[in-house]
Order: structure tokens, then sequence, then C-alpha cells
């Protein structure tokens, strides 16, 4: 029964790691997937704004 009982425990603790590890893993991929729509947000805002000093600029030297 005693060793009954202990493998049980081992297969226990292993489902618990296993558990652990992939909540570890959806997280970090979560974070990952977050850092990265916020840099392609950030790089949209900067090329936008490239465009917008292009056309004023132009507009301006058009206009002189």
């Amino acid at each position: 029964m005693t060793n009954q009982g202990n493998n049980q425990n081992q297969r226990n603790n292993n489902s618990v790691a296993k558990s652990i590890k992939n909540t570890a893993g959806s997280a970090f991929e979560t974070a990952h997937n977050a850092l990265e729509a916020t840099e392609n947000i950030a790089m949209n805002t900067v090329d936008a704004t490239e465009n917008a000093t292009k056309k004023l600029t132009g507009n301006n030297k058009n206009n002189r």
C-alpha cells in the first residue's frame, strides 16, 4: 500500500508541476504577444507621424 501511495503522490506532483509549467508558458506567451502588439502600435504611430510631417513639409515647400 505504501508503495502505491508513493507512486500516486509522485504522479500527482508531476501533474501539478506540468500544470504550473503550462500556466507559466501561457503567461509568458501572453506577455510576449502584448509586447508585440505595443511595438506594432508604436511603430505605426511613428510611421503616421513621419508621413504627416512629410506632407506638411511638402505643402510648405509648394507654398513658397
